[in-house]
């Protein structure tokens, strides 16, 4: 829930506060919790203090009030709003010079599903995730940062207007794979198509470092449009028995981060 008065964003659920708490506590304007919470959290409140910021005790009712939503696990951090930055010429080059890895989702379509991807991108060790500037619903909000469990704050997120384009440049030094259900691979050819394109990619680049790779992702009813699907150096699908035409976005990146898991 977006506090438009003070710009903030809520972050509930106890993995997800707990995350921001540990990694991230100089983003913490104020904190709410429950009683049982307060030793957990209790560096927490000792930060805020010294900053001057403050923290309160209160029950379930009032967070339910502050987070709009019952799913506060008993604790509420405020933030500033994130405002996603977007992608430029600096982000690519620092990925390929690290050898990330990172996720492009193309129209995902809605927060939940970003706020799995992104629990399922930290599990994995994935860096960053590239979002459309176009898609209004798959934002960082609250039911993202509660369903991430706290993911969020282990991934870069960045977005780009033309996802076509930004993969356009990006298959000149990444490997690129796209989720495509017509695709004559299978997920589990990913391993070893990710091998042979870095191999390619190198021997074109005269690299002797490992390449970082992207995975592409669609809307899990449409798809990757083919003006997207052109720009990956290689697309994969997912097979299955065909009682359903498709997983929900957040599975199907969850399967291919797992395939790829041992490329990274």
């Amino acid at each position: 829930m977006r506090n438009k008065l003070t710009e903030e964003l809520a972050i509930c659920g106890f993995n997800a506060a707990a995350a921001v708490g540990k990694l991230h506590p100089e983003t913490i304007n104020r904190l709410f919790l429950r009683k049982d919470r307060f030793s957990f959290f209790t560096p927490v409140c000792k930060k805020l203090a010294e900053r001057k910021r403050p923290y309160k005790i209160c029950e379930d009712e009032e967070l339910e009030r502050i987070c709009k939503s019952s799913h506060h696990q008993g604790v509420v951090a405020m933030i500033e709003q994130p405002v996603v930055a977007g992608l430029t010429k600096d982000d690519l080059e620092q990925w390929v010079a690290e050898g990330l890895t990172g996720l492009v989702l193309h129209n995902v379509g809605n927060d939940h599903n970003l706020g799995a991807i992104a629990r399922s991108t930290a599990f994995f060790g994935a860096r960053f995730i590239v979002i459309s500037s176009a898609d209004e619903e798959a934002q960082l909000t609250t039911s993202a940062y509660r369903i991430a469990e706290g993911g969020m704050e282990h991934v870069v997120v960045r977005s780009v207007r033309d996802a076509a384009a930004f993969l356009r440049d990006a298959s000149r030094t990444l490997v690129t794979i796209g989720a495509d259900p017509y695709s004559r691979w299978r997920i589990g050819d990913l391993g070893a198509i990710v091998r042979e394109q870095r191999e390619r990619l190198n021997k074109r680049l005269r690299s002797g470092r490992q390449s970082g790779f992207v995975l592409v992702i669609g809307n899990e009813e449409t798809g990757l449009p083919e003006v997207v699907k052109r720009q990956c150096s290689a697309l994969v699908r997912i097979p299955g028995v065909g009682n359903m035409d498709s997983l929900n976005a957040a599975q199907a990146a969850t399967l291919f981060l797992h395939a790829a898991f041992e490329c990274f």
